[in-house]
């Protein structure tokens, strides 16, 4: 009876000394690492301060920065491998995982949650909408989103900017890629379709601004049709067609992304089956219609939802070139002025939810597309 009662005291002692060990491993893991953060922290707060020379202060930041993050992740490592194998399995991949989801907590999971939740309040933040008898609660500024003209009318060109551009893109990078594939100067055609990828969309608004300016000794547009007699033209503020003569910005910009994609794509295509198919009796059109293009769909999606996203978002080009005037509203426009112009939080934060909510389901079928097949 004793020596049962001495091996049951003994393999308690042995539990408790091992959940003992355990946890005071556990505890320096979760220690050490937040006692370098802070470290890091306050040593860079400390060159904020400093008032040494602009650039030892940029070169100690530079290696304080490297250096610290390095010893972070090695002294974390460190310490997880000294954990017990249970646990060293369970933390190592946050180890390295960690960092991307903070970042991304901090950076989008955190402000969109914030954004929802000014959506919900009235233009200064101060109170929910609707609560004092004026309206239908909480949900007041997204009903006056989606009857507002003016509201309506971003929806609408938002609307012909992600049917009509995408479409022209997509078609268009893939004919490039296609004639493209066949010419001995392959490399130069493909260099310039690309070339407009390295502007951004301010620039580029700059730059087809002038092409329709209405003095024809500035815009070409208006040069060009005066050779033929016709009388210069304000592109930009003729009702509907100023939105089409926007549209072809983003035509000649994402061209180009288009074009590398599926070029890329269709060199994947199999020589044999298209020699097969023209040894049948196939011309270049069906070939092209039954052969090529099912081949590459999956490439054609995740390039034609990419297109759509960069639609849905647009910006640069209408406030550079009309500032949304002369019936140009976009969503990215009216969001821009209900927040910065008019100082509307609560109604600015609604329409940025509203463009959230439009690009989520692009964004779920575009990684849905990527997991079931190789577009490449």
């Amino acid at each position: 009876m004793a020596q049962y009662a001495d091996a049951e005291n003994q393999r308690v002692r042995t539990i408790g000394d091992f959940l003992v060990s355990s946890f005071g491993r556990i505890l320096i893991a979760l220690i050490v690492p937040a006692v370098t953060f802070v470290v890091l922290w306050q040593g860079f707060i400390f060159l904020r301060d400093s008032n040494a020379p602009q650039l030892v202060i940029t070169l100690i930041a530079i290696v304080w920065g490297v250096g610290g993050v390095a010893m972070l992740f090695f002294v974390s490592n460190w310490l997880i491998e000294q954990l017990p194998q249970r646990w060293m399995r369970y933390l190592q991949p946050f180890l390295f995982v960690g960092p991307a989801i903070a970042i991304l907590t901090w950076y989008l999971a955190i402000p969109t949650l914030r954004t929802f939740w000014l959506s919900l309040r009235n233009t200064n933040g101060s109170q929910f909408v609707g609560l004092n008898g004026q309206g239908v609660p909480f949900i007041q500024n997204y009903i006056e989103v989606f009857t507002q003209r003016i509201m309506l009318e971003a929806f609408r060109n938002n609307l012909l900017w992600m049917v009509l551009g995408t479409s022209l893109t997509v078609i268009l990078g893939l004919l490039v890629a296609v004639l493209a594939d066949r010419s001995k100067a392959e490399s130069i055609w493909k260099s310039l379709i690309f070339l407009p990828m390295a502007i951004s969309f301010v620039g580029a608004g700059v730059i087809w601004g002038m092409v329709y300016e209405y003095n024809p000794n500035v815009g070409l547009l208006n040069a060009i049709t005066g050779i033929f007699g016709a009388e210069p033209q304000a592109w930009l503020i003729n009702q509907p067609w100023n939105n089409f003569f926007l549209i072809v910005t983003v035509i000649w910009l994402q061209s180009g992304y288009a074009m590398v994609l599926l070029s890329a794509a269709l060199k994947g295509v199999p020589g044999e089956l298209l020699e097969a198919a023209r040894v049948d009796g196939a011309n270049e059109i069906q070939i092209f219609f039954k052969i090529l293009i099912p081949y590459i769909q999956g490439t054609i999606i995740t390039v034609t939802t990419t297109v759509v996203i960069f639609t849905l978002k647009v910006f640069d080009a209408v406030i550079v070139m009309t500032g949304g005037q002369y019936g140009t509203e976009v969503i990215g426009v009216r969001f821009y002025r209900e927040s910065f112009i008019n100082r509307n939080s609560g109604y600015g934060s609604t329409i940025a939810i509203i463009l959230l909510i439009a690009v989520i389901p692009v964004m779920i079928y575009n990684l849905k597309q990527f997991g079931e097949r190789e577009v490449f």
